[in-house]
């Protein structure tokens, strides 16, 4: 009886509880989704780069034969040196720079001291910050445009109708068409002798900002005017005024079809701007493009080739920074986006 009573006394050992709570959190269905989101993606990559390189060698132009995966990644290489060696040559123009000038108050404590910029030529990075400071700022004059109007004429059937055929009509202009006379107002304009912006800024600017304007105007405006009517009533029977109802009632709800409308403003943007600076000369990306064609090295195509997926890359990470930012704003933290 002693015996089995020490038997029953001893304490029954517990499992740890980690293990379960990990498998319970990572289901086979996730792991899954896991694997298939990550190995799809590498097969469809893996798939057009064995095109690329091997639909590569069978196309001859007249700059030589179109550049593969491998000859493009070598360009983005010398890119990427060259952009070293002006980082080199500018550090090394300021350093000479302030030894001049230290020399010169050593000889006199009173001389005068020049301090100047350096003025280098432009590399593909710099071409990058130029283009992405001129497309956010052309899309966020659009943004600044077009969400108001488009919630003025959302929230009015008559304005709708009266301004509907107006945005229709500019809609599908070209940026091609709209260059020629933003270009002939800006010269006429803004004529200044020590202009704060260049001209060429300009004109990509306001080309972007007319291109991109109109899918957030026009998704803003459908989306004020389908806000519940249940939400309007409760806003009448509680006597908000304008701006809250606009603020408490209309914004939130209207914040799926307003973000699908500056996603596609941004994406048009991005590629009006590319065509804007092509023409109108402005220091970015698709000047860049036009210079290399102009150029016709050998090594243009796959410099070409490095833009036009630098293009991509820098369009994607736009978007999905919008996608971002719409699911931190979006007051339905269960809706799915993509």
């Amino acid at each position: 009886m002693s015996e089995t009573t020490s038997v029953l006394a001893e304490p029954v050992k517990i499992a740890p509880k980690l293990p379960t709570k990990i498998a319970t959190r990572i289901s086979p269905a996730k792991v899954r989704d896991l694997v298939l989101g990550i190995l799809l993606p590498m097969v469809g990559l893996v798939f057009f780069l064995l095109f690329w390189h091997l639909g590569a060698k069978n196309i001859n132009t007249s700059l030589g034969t179109f550049p593969g995966p491998s000859e493009v990644v070598a360009q983005w290489s010398n890119l990427v040196a060259e952009q070293r060696e002006e980082n080199a040559r500018a550090a090394a123009f300021y350093e000479r720079q302030e030894k001049r000038n230290a020399e010169a108050l050593k000889a006199d404590p009173n001389a005068e001291i020049k301090a100047r910029e350096y003025n280098g030529r432009p590399t593909f990075f710099d071409k990058i910050k130029t283009s992405l400071v001129t497309v956010l700022s052309g899309f966020f004059l659009a943004t600044l445009i077009a969400i108001p109007a488009g919630i003025v004429i959302g929230l009015s059937q008559s304005l709708y109708r009266a301004f509907n055929p107006i945005i229709q009509l500019f809609k599908p202009v070209s940026p091609l068409a709209w260059l020629p006379l933003i270009t002939l107002v800006v010269s006429s304009v803004y004529v200044s002798e020590d202009p704060l912006f260049s001209k060429s800024f300009i004109i990509s600017l306001l080309t972007v900002t007319l291109c991109s304007m109109w899918p957030t105007m026009i998704n803003t405006a459908v989306g004020v005017a389908g806000v519940s009517k249940d939400l309007v009533n409760v806003s009448r029977v509680l006597r908000l005024g304008w701006f809250t109802h606009v603020r408490k009632i209309v914004l939130p709800s209207s914040i799926p079809m307003m973000f699908t409308g500056l996603r596609l403003s941004l994406g048009i943007a991005w590629m009006v701007l590319i065509a804007a600076e092509m023409l109108a000369q402005n220091p970015g990306l698709g000047k860049f493009v036009w210079d290399e064609f102009q150029n016709g090295s050998s090594d243009s195509l796959g410099r070409i080739c490095v833009a036009v997926l630098t293009i991509g890359f820098i369009g994607f990470g736009l978007d999905r920074t919008l996608l971002a930012i719409q699911s931190y704003i979006n007051w339905d933290k269960a809706a799915v986006v993509r």
